[in-house]
């Protein structure tokens, strides 16, 4: 990790002491206990995917719910949900959200080399959780978007150490799950790794075709939710989208337009991760920012496309912060979180149904400034790799302390 001399970064490695840590561990369990108190069946998110395991259960078909968007093998995964009681669910899923976000923050501050224990490592996940209204959402919600935003950090982290084949398993996990991180394999397909590329995709296949063998509709993900996915015309959810083609629309856009414009903006997007991947400089900061280029580009144009979503990126970015050149240095991706602090009233924008528009600029500017990092990193970020690869295994220099 490069810090530099001059500025905060020294000090956000250093030990917290034990007085931050104390508070953080207060907000998580209130956010938790909030999460359990006014959230049945553990978040509504969740529900749904309970719901369809108890439909399994009980011999229907789960994808007679058209919100349940989700491939054959997360049926199978949410069984031992759909057998707990309520009462114990309602508390057991918020918790569990919490936890893994946690985790998420943890391989993030990892694949950038930072200690678990320095001040970065507790004031980020305290501002997250205090100062990113969608970190609250997920906990709410217990959707099962937190999967992949633990996955994500946790496949880089494993690149980042030579672990390639390993992070194609743990994206393919995670695919299998939801199908949020599918953009990730463009990441193997960029750095040449054949195998991890052959473990993202077949996993998710495998376990999928396994477990719609046992469904008395094998075929529903593709004749009920890949529709539902491509046309995005519930009227309900697309109140919530935070992406272009659906913001587009609500402000007079014509929804072709819309959608042609999100397709430009994502294809730019693909262009400029990869653009980021070629520059090869050494250091996580080359994985962390085309991972995440990847899937804003994907957020920009995929429908449905909600707040919370940007938990997946987040992290990595935010763990950056240290490093000389990273995208957390820049002063745009401070302005694209300040429609995300909860409490924050915008004239016109006050109504829960027109948050999208705050999230639809989150999401662009986030993009945006992600997309710049393709050939405006600065100098000595890092050393040029010859041959476009990334180093099998980088020894982690100790941070100062």
């Amino acid at each position: 990790m490069r810090t530099g001399k001059s500025d905060i970064s020294g000090w956000l490695v250093r030990p917290a002491g034990g007085h931050p840590w104390a508070v953080l561990v207060a907000v998580l369990a209130a956010t938790a206990a909030h999460a359990a108190r006014t959230t049945p069946d553990g978040g509504m998110d969740n529900a749904i995917v309970v719901r369809a395991a108890r439909t399994w259960l009980a011999g229907g078909s789960p994808y007679d719910d058209p919100h349940f968007l989700y491939l054959p093998s997360a049926v199978l995964a949410a069984v031992p949900q759909a057998l707990l009681p309520g009462a114990v669910l309602r508390v057991l899923a918020p918790c569990a959200v919490t936890v893994l976000l946690t985790l998420a923050w943890a391989c993030a501050l990892r694949l950038h080399r930072v200690p678990l224990g320095s001040r970065l490592a507790v004031l980020g996940l305290t501002g997250l959780a205090l100062g990113f209204a969608p970190f609250g959402h997920l906990v709410r919600l217990g959707n099962w978007t937190v999967t992949a935003t633990v996955a994500l950090p946790l496949a880089l982290l494993l690149a980042s150490r030579g672990r390639w084949t390993g992070a194609g398993v743990v994206i393919g996990a995670a695919v299998a799950l939801k199908p949020l991180l599918a953009p990730v394999v463009l990441l193997f397909l960029f750095a040449g790794r054949w195998r991890a590329l052959g473990a993202a995709v077949l996993v998710p296949a495998l376990v999928s075709a396994a477990a719609a063998l046992a469904m008395p509709d094998p075929a529903g993900f593709f004749t009920r939710t890949l529709p539902f996915l491509l046309h995005g015309d519930d009227g309900f959810v697309r109140l919530y989208e935070a992406s272009p083609a659906a913001v587009l629309p609500r402000l007079g856009v014509p929804p072709a337009l819309a959608q042609g414009l999100a397709v430009a903006a994502a294809s730019a997007g693909v262009l400029c991760a990869y653009r980021r991947w070629r520059r090869a400089d050494a250091g996580p900061l080359r994985l962390a920012e085309t991972g995440a280029g990847l899937m804003l580009s994907a957020f920009l144009v995929s429908r449905p496309s909600y707040d919370h979503y940007l938990l997946v990126v987040l992290p990595l970015l935010l763990a950056g912060l240290p490093s000389a050149g990273s995208v957390a240095r820049g002063v745009w991706f401070w302005i694209a979180l300040v429609p995300q602090v909860p409490g924050l009233t915008w004239p016109w924008l006050e109504g829960e149904r027109r948050r999208a528009f705050r999230d639809a600029f989150t999401l662009c500017v986030l993009a945006v400034t992600v997309a710049q990092q393709a050939g405006t990193g600065a100098a000595g970020a890092g050393e040029r790799v010859p041959g476009g690869r990334a180093p099998e295994r980088e020894r982690a220099p100790a941070a100062p302390f």
